[in-house]
This record gives C-alpha cells, structure tokens and sequence, in this order.
C-alpha cells in the first residue's frame, strides 16, 4: 500500500509495471502496458508527417555539385510533440525507421518531437544522406535550440558512425543530446568476414553476393533471394504469437507486417545495390586508424543483443572497437549486452524483445542532461 499523498510511479516502464502487476496480480504485465498504450494512441493517434528543415544548404549543395538526383533523397517524417529532446532515427536494411521503433515510439514522444529517415525505395545516396542530417541538426540547434538524440538500428546507426566521422574531418561539433546504436553494423566486415568463402550468417548468405560482384555486375536473381532471407528473418520473429499478443493490438500487428513485407518487395535492383554499395563504402571501425576521435563527447548507449549470431559476425569490427575501446570513440558511453525473456533477444529486435531493450533506453533518456542552446538575437 502507498503512503498518503505518494504519487505513483510512471506507467510507462517495464520495472514499474512489474510492481503494478504484482500488486494487482496482472501476469504477465504486458498486456496491461499494451491496453495503456493503444488507450493512449487512440487519444492522439502517431501521425508522422512530411517534413523539411527551413534551409537544407548541405543537401542542395549535393544535389547541384554531385551525381545524386533527388529520387535518391531518404524520406523524412516527423511526429511533433512538446519536450526538450527530440530524437532522430534510421533504420536498418528493413524495415523503415518509423516501423523499427513501432512500439517505443510513445515513450520516444514523450521527451519531444521525433524525426524518422526512411532511406529511398529506387536508390541511395550515402553522400545525400549525410547532408541531410546535417541539416536537420542544424535546424534543431539553430531554430529550436534543441540538442536531438540520434537513435540508429543495425545499418542505420552505422550510418551515424559514419555522420559522426564526416562532421568530425569537416571540423564541426554539432550540439547533441547523446546517441543511441541498437545491433551497429557499420562495415561490410561486420556481416561477412574477408577471408570467408561460405558466410556463417544468415544474412551474410543474402548479402555476400552483392558484396563479391563488381560494380554494375550484381545478377537480379541475386535480388529475389535476398528477399526471401529478409522475409524469413522477419517471420520467424513473428512466428511466437503468444508474446505478440502481449505487445500489441491484432490491428497493429498486420499494420506492421504489411508495411514490413511491403518494404522488403518494393525496394527495387538500384536501390538494393546502391545500399549495399554504401555500407561497402563505410569504413571498419578501430582505435588504432588514426581517424577523428572522440566521435562524439555526448552520452552514448551502445545495445548488443545477446543472439547477434543471425547476422553480426563473431569477428564483426564494430563489435569489437566499441566493446573493448568504446571510450575512445564516446567517453560518455556505455555498453550493454541485451538478453532475458522467453526467447533469446535477436539482433535489433525492438519489436519482439521490446521489454528487454526499453529499461535500457529508458535509464538512457532520464540520465539525460540537455539544456537549451542559447541562440543570438
């Protein structure tokens, strides 16, 4: 029993909804959490809407002095909400970033507004993708004085790796809040090994043979079978419908496997290779290149899956430089390897081990020290 006047903890963690569920004995408390949640969206639906920084000088400059045409151009989305911090997120591979935080982006919106990047179905550009984050920061420092969080899953937080390497040699500091890298594969090495004639990942299977072929020289068949693996990835996560019972509607769950296969079949032979040709252009990540170090002084949190075998390599670089010299690169960064539940938590599975990943984010965004940049009148 509460003492008189106590409030009670916030409903929106998993560790408070353990103590509600042993006081009024709900088991498992995820269903309560999920009925809390929807209750709420019905309320104020999520609605990401297009969006464009008032000035985008890095992206046009892009597009007026390189070979990258606008349909290259990732899609950006925003969902606006009140709260100093906003976040910024990219996806993987698959599927599209408003879908990889399908569930955390209630809790995401309530500490401000939050961006998606959904790269482009028919190409890619690394280059574009980059100016475009420039831009977008530097609205968010500059207009609103805020200092966003970026959040990337899998490729995606390689390509913030990647951002934050670029802004570094360019001698900029953009102001952030901290930087979120859920599974990071930020190199080709990461998923196949060099050295390796048969990949031992699965998604190394899929992708070793866009990473073999010479530029221009990727057989389309080669395409139809990625396809498949990614589909089967994403299935089999989706085969245990117990547990997604307990983290969300019937409704929400064909709404997000409808726009998972949709975006695993409509991206097309271009736009495939044309992101595999960007992660071949990433570099490996070590301490000892003498690339641009710290990459960034704010917080970071650095989330590993205890199953990464599906797709990281047991030699994957990235892994290995930011588990054994990650303060080189965040000194304010943490690292935490995510397990527990019925089933062991796969690589950047943040919709099917949502409550093992959220205590982790969750302590991340409370720890979180951003005041307002102070703009000049």
């Amino acid at each position: 029993m509460r003492a008189r006047g106590k409030t009670m903890p916030a409903l929106t963690l998993s560790p408070a909804l353990s103590v509600l569920a042993a006081l009024t004995r709900f088991t498992p408390p995820q269903p309560l959490h999920t009925f809390l949640r929807t209750t709420g969206y019905k309320i104020r639906p999520p609605r990401p809407l297009p969006y464009s920084p008032r000035q985008s000088l890095a992206r046009e400059a892009i597009l007026n002095h390189a070979a990258a045409s606008p349909h290259r151009l990732a899609t950006l989305l925003c969902e606006k909400r009140p709260g100093p911090v906003p976040t910024i997120v990219l996806g993987g591979f698959v599927p599209d970033a408003t879908e990889q935080v399908f569930l955390i982006r209630g809790f995401l919106l309530k500490h401000g507004s939050v961006y998606y990047l959904n790269y482009p179905r028919t190409g890619f550009s690394l280059d574009l993708l980059c100016a475009q984050l420039d831009d977008l920061v530097e609205e968010l420092n500059t207009v609103h004085g805020q200092r966003p969080v970026l959040f990337g899953v899998s490729f995606g937080a390689g390509i913030i790796l990647e951002w934050l390497r670029r802004v570094r040699l360019a001698g900029r500091s953009p102001a952030l809040g901290g930087t979120v890298l859920i599974s990071p594969v930020a190199c080709a090495a990461d998923i196949v090994a060099t050295d390796e004639v048969k990949p031992t990942t699965l998604l190394g299977r899929a992708l070793k043979p866009f990473l073999d072929a010479a530029e221009g020289q990727v057989a389309p068949g080669i395409i139809e079978k990625s396809r498949v693996i990614f589909t089967k990835m994403f299935e089999a996560g989706a085969q245990n419908k117990a547990s997604l019972r307990a983290l969300m509607t019937g409704a929400e769950l064909r709404h997000l496997h409808t726009q998972v296969i949709q975006a695993i079949q409509s991206i097309d032979f271009t736009g495939a290779c044309e992101r595999l040709s960007a992660l071949r252009q990433l570099p490996a990540l070590s301490a000892w290149d003498g690339g641009p170090r710290p990459l960034s002084t704010a917080p970071a949190l650095i989330l590993y899956a205890e199953k990464e075998g599906a797709v990281l390599h047991d030699r994957s670089p990235t892994r290995a430089a930011l588990g054994t010299t990650l303060s080189a690169f965040f000194p304010y960064g943490t690292h935490h390897i995510v397990a527990g539940g019925k089933s062991p938590v796969q690589h950047a599975s943040l919709i099917f081990h949502y409550f093992q990943f959220l205590p982790l984010i969750s302590a991340f965004y409370r720890g979180l020290k951003t005041p307002p940049i102070f703009r000049a009148a």
